[in-house]
């Protein structure tokens, strides 16, 4: 499918999530990309008025590179519905579930993959039997953030409450999650394939925010390190992690692998970043696909889905 069949091409960033900043990276990005081999392309910084934004305009397909709630949970998925425009990635279900990391992990359990066991928090919970049961080493997080804001690694009650409270200034749903010692590594998916597989070092305690976005001491391994078949065995379990969400057409699976060298899920992603430090145009690069390549599949990819 050529650039020019795609028409006009309205690229979603910005939007209000406290991710606005690297959205706005990711949109411009894609944006240029696209604009370089010919698209005709629309910016638009979504900023709460969505649905009189897009009912206003004039466009043929919606690339979203917007994070976070309001642009990753569903809801913008829905409006493109509502008007009938074929958009990237997930539906309006996958979305939502996947953009709640407690809501997700349930559905992985009951589809019996692995990922580490986690509590759901209040200001009533029990600190001392939540600690103890995570052995003393857990990472807090808000369920519906992404980018790794508002998370803390904790091995204490009293950490534990502390960051319960401060990850409850982003969402009111949070939870604390076992925390697996070894190696992190990302996969990411576009049109049904698991792309190379990258591993994450980095001097920070986890791969937080400064790390993403920030650090220029983060490496990223590819070729990943493991070996060939264990890179195949990691690629198909992020291939059922995302279809069991029903996800579609692009997203990342983020994992870890303990010290006896099994693989432990811990979030699905289905608008990741396109920024300059953004892992989904590293895995395309390393299977030979540029970056605007790379979009210009993910925009097909979503007409043919669409039916359009």
């Amino acid at each position: 499918m050529s650039i020019e069949s795609l028409g006009k091409i309205a690229v979603l960033m910005g939007g209000t999530s406290a991710e606005r900043k690297v959205s706005l990276r990711s949109g411009n990005a894609v944006a240029d990309a696209l604009e370089s081999v010919g698209g005709n392309v629309v910016r638009v910084d979504i900023q709460g008025h969505a649905i009189s934004q897009l009912t206003e305009l004039d466009f043929d397909v919606a690339f979203i590179a917007l994070h976070g709630r309001g642009g990753e949970d569903g809801t913008i998925q829905g409006v493109l519905e509502w008007l009938d425009k074929p958009y990237t990635g997930s539906g309006v279900m996958a979305s939502a579930l996947a953009m709640d990391k407690w809501r997700t992990k349930m559905i992985w359990m009951a589809a019996q993959l692995p990922t580490p066991n986690a509590y759901l928090l209040d200001a009533s919970s029990d600190w001392v039997a939540i600690n103890e049961a995570l052995d003393a080493n857990a990472i807090v997080k808000p369920a519906r953030e992404g980018s790794s804001i508002g998370m803390r690694r904790v091995h204490n009650a009293e950490d534990l409450k502390s960051s319960y409270e401060f990850a409850s200034e982003y969402d009111g749903l949070v939870l604390a999650e076992r925390w697996v010692e070894g190696r992190e590594f990302t996969v990411a998916i576009v049109d049904g394939e698991a792309l190379p597989v990258i591993q994450l070092r980095t001097s920070h305690e986890f791969y937080d925010y400064d790390a993403k976005y920030q650090s220029n001491d983060t490496e990223y391994l590819l070729p990943c390190g493991l070996s060939e078949s264990e890179e195949k065995a990691l690629q198909s379990l992020a291939l059922k992690a995302f279809d069991v969400l029903g996800a579609a057409g692009w997203g990342r699976i983020d994992v870890m692998q303990d010290a006896d060298g099994a693989f432990w899920l811990l979030e699905a992603n289905t608008s990741p970043g396109m920024t300059d430090h953004s892992l989904v145009p590293m895995a395309a690069k390393a299977s030979g696909m540029d970056f605007s390549e790379l979009v210009t599949r993910l925009l097909a990819e979503a007409v043919e889905r669409h039916g359009h």
